[in-house]
């Protein structure tokens, strides 16, 4: 359903279970980024109502994943540590060479639709991978939401942007390329990295 190219080598799972505190705290952000998101949404294409009613309930889900990772994170003993730059989301952007209002919001539409991919992908690769029961759940049914996520933004983009550009095209060549970003991370305890 995703078709991602490159798959997450599943030996990533023992460098993220090795310190549990990094990895819910990328976690943590990451939810926090994704509302903050659905928020630009809302502020920067007010003019698609469909887009705006979406992007609110996103906002409040995501806001609420990072609430259920702050808790997974408080039930260890353990404590939100800071936000961390995300270098594959920043590779990522590198992809898009700008245009009218309507390429750039039908772009940052893929790009959502990318991160909540691989997000789907990393969350199912946890929870086949990861020994500790009670997140082998978590990230089951959070993998869940991710692929929602993913479908929605990429039926957006398409909606959007197919009248100014073969948007499944532009996809195509997305993945190809976050296969060759992706490539060089998978070596931290990152949900991206």
């Amino acid at each position: 359903m995703l078709r991602l190219k490159l798959p997450t080598d599943p030996r990533w799972v023992d460098i993220a279970q090795k310190n549990i505190n990094e990895i819910l705290t990328d976690h943590a952000y990451c939810e926090q980024k994704a509302a903050s998101a659905a928020i630009s949404f809302i502020v920067q294409y007010p003019e698609y109502p469909e887009l705006v009613d979406a992007m609110s309930d996103l906002a409040r889900e995501e806001m609420e994943h990072f609430q259920m990772v702050h808790d997974q994170i408080k039930k260890r003993g353990l404590k939100l540590g800071y936000e961390r730059k995300d270098n594959y989301v920043k590779k990522l952007r590198q992809f898009f060479k700008g245009g009218d209002r309507v390429h750039q919001l039908t772009d940052n539409l893929l790009l959502a639709a990318m991160i909540e991919a691989r997000s789907c992908e990393r969350f199912r690769v946890l929870s086949e991978g990861i020994e500790d029961p009670e997140l082998k759940t978590f990230y089951a049914e959070l993998m869940k939401s991710e692929a929602m996520h993913y479908t929605m933004f990429l039926k957006f983009a398409r909606e959007i942007g197919g009248a100014v550009m073969d948007v499944d095209k532009k996809w195509q060549d997305f993945l190809s390329y976050e296969a060759k970003v992706i490539a060089t991370f998978g070596k931290t305890e990152r949900i991206h990295g």
